[in-house]
């Protein structure tokens, strides 16, 4: 099946720098509808008003982290089925495991690059 690359994708990241630079690659990518949220919270906030065909968030960020917000996300039967790839500045095997614990379609270690993130995308909602 073809990527819908129109769905509506959500950028979580507490440096606005950041999600800047994964809008910009995603944009590269031809994803057009790139939505942001600064932490957790208000990325469940904005999940529970809109359907998001994947959403992309960082680890570490307050008050809400990424992995919490994962894991509210797998524990709600309305938005469990959205596809989730977590970013982190750190490589650690527990965090890793952990994450797939709680669901994680695929994670991703910082810095990338567009290729890296394609090749993650892909591995989770298919080629495009």
């Amino acid at each position: 099946m073809a990527v819908n690359m129109s769905m509506p994708v959500l950028v979580v990241d507490d440096y606005k720098t950041m999600i800047r630079i994964i809008r910009n690659l995603l944009k590269q990518l031809g994803f057009q509808d790139i939505d942001e949220a600064a932490d957790g919270t208000e990325a469940l906030a904005k999940m529970k008003q809109r359907g998001y065909g994947l959403v992309i968030s960082d680890w570490n960020m307050e008050p809400m982290t990424g992995y919490q917000l994962l894991k509210e996300v797998r524990s709600d039967e309305t938005l469990k089925p959205t596809p989730f790839i977590l970013i982190t500045a750190e490589s650690k095997t527990e965090n890793v495991i952990a994450a797939k614990k709680a669901g994680v379609n695929n994670y991703i270690v910082k810095p990338f690059n567009a290729g890296t993130l394609k090749s993650k995308i892909e591995a989770v909602i298919g080629e495009f």
